[in-house]
């Protein structure tokens, strides 16, 4: 396996670091400090690259909060500044974000461009043609995954790509600052999936698993033969205890396709057709109830983008019937009102 050096330099380059605070900044552009350093831009970004040429970047102070996810499950998140940290963090993985994703198998979705949930959809889809082989269904996720991720074997597995010592240095600071990975930190996501990617492999080409997929710690694997998925949830508690300290949840499930649908990638999956998850659907119907009560002080744009992304996920499912319930005569005058007034195009025109 290649190592890869020679790599710092790449990262403290003042044309990586502007190409960092630019990607970074996006959807961001209101923040305080986003506002600070664009007011001088070349002040700020200098301070961040001499932070990194002379190594004495350390990673500032974690903000914790609480929040509860569509699934009703609180998560701890942690956030840092914008400033030095999310910039970056951006400059660390426009350099390393190639040679990382070079050891991810094809399906693995989790913040990975071009393969996101609906190219995990389109996937999941075509293995299910396959009905003989693809009858039974294991599910499973890993206990508290983020935080139960070791510091120590995640920097022993980055230490396999990666052999320059300056970036290890700064890899290495960044793990540091807290025990586990810390959920809301913008290298975790990779760090997420860099440190089941051996395990991936191991599934895939020694125990010879066709039809396998893995959003973050979500991992679906399908088979004709249910003893033999036992026998895989079996073999992969001992592989991921032994090799990365992590713990499968007691709530996996070795079940029928046909009878119960696949519950992953906000879908559920059968041979013949796609659903979209309960929680979604309920999501979108009140999100929908909402807009109905308060169109007046909604914006275009916020109105438009609200619909528009949910029947995003709705078409890659077989929900007509939702559809049109949903984007009734009320929602379409409205988004055709908001559009009218403001002289863009009607965009559910010819939709619904």
């Amino acid at each position: 396996m290649k190592r890869f050096g020679y790599l710092y330099e790449k990262i403290w380059a003042m044309e990586n670091i502007q190409l960092a605070h630019l990607n970074a900044q996006r959807g961001k552009k209101h923040y305080k400090e986003v506002r600070m350093i664009n007011s001088n831009q070349e002040f700020y970004l200098k301070k961040i690259q001499n932070m990194l040429k002379e190594k004495i970047y350390k990673t500032s102070n974690y903000v914790k909060m609480t929040k509860k996810t569509n699934c009703g499950k609180v998560r701890e998140i942690y956030k840092l500044p914008y400033f030095p940290d999310r910039i970056v963090h951006h400059a660390i993985m426009q350099i390393l974000r190639p040679i990382w994703y070079k050891t991810l198998i094809r399906d693995t979705y989790s913040s990975i461009k071009g393969r996101g949930i609906h190219d995990g959809v389109n996937r999941i889809k075509k293995a299910l043609f396959d009905k003989e082989n693809t009858l039974y269904c294991l599910k499973f996720d890993i206990k508290q995954y983020y935080p139960s991720i070791n510091n120590g074997i995640l920097k022993s597995v980055i230490r396999k790509r990666i052999k320059d010592s300056d970036v290890l240095y700064l890899l290495d600071e960044i793990i540091d600052s807290v025990q586990g990975v810390p959920i809301g930190n913008y290298l975790s996501q990779y760090f997420g999936n860099l440190y089941l990617s051996e395990y991936d492999h191991w599934a895939k080409e020694e125990m010879g698993i066709k039809y396998y997929f893995r959003y973050c710690d979500d991992i679906v694997i399908l088979h004709k033969d249910k003893k033999f998925l036992h026998e895989i949830r079996k073999q992969s508690e001992e592989y991921l205890s032994e090799s990365r300290q992590l713990q499968i949840k007691n709530n996996w499930q070795v079940f029928p396709v046909a009878d119960r649908g696949i519950d992953f990638l906000g879908y559920r999956f059968y041979h013949n057709y796609v659903l979209l998850r309960r929680s979604v659907a309920t999501s979108f119907k009140q999100k929908i109830k909402n807009l109905i009560r308060n169109w007046e002080y909604i914006n275009t744009i916020q109105a438009v983008s609200m619909v528009m992304s949910y029947i995003g996920w709705i078409k890659y499912a077989n929900c007509k019937n939702l559809l049109r319930s949903l984007i009734g005569k009320d929602i379409f005058w409205i988004i055709k009102t908001k559009c009218k007034d403001s002289n863009i195009n009607n965009p559910l025109q010819g939709i619904v």
